[in-house]
């Protein structure tokens, strides 16, 4: 599949919460870091997401916020 997004990452699906309508999954890339998604549970079931599934995290924003303490 083609997309025009540049940064995705690659990782393995470490833990899903469901909720009624949105879930909320994590995902682990091969760096160890964590990045969490809040999609839809159709989404989710439509993708077959699972605890220890590869899937990627594809990230398109025309804003990253930082802050520091």
């Amino acid at each position: 599949m083609k997309l025009s997004a540049r940064n995705q990452l690659k990782g393995k699906v470490v833990d899903i919460k469901e909720g009624a309508v949105n879930g909320i999954v994590s995902l682990e890339t091969k760096g160890g870091e964590i990045i969490t998604s809040t999609i839809s549970m159709g989404s989710i079931k439509e993708l077959g997401l699972k605890i220890g599934s590869e899937a990627y995290a594809v990230i398109k924003a025309t804003s990253v916020m930082m802050m520091v303490d």
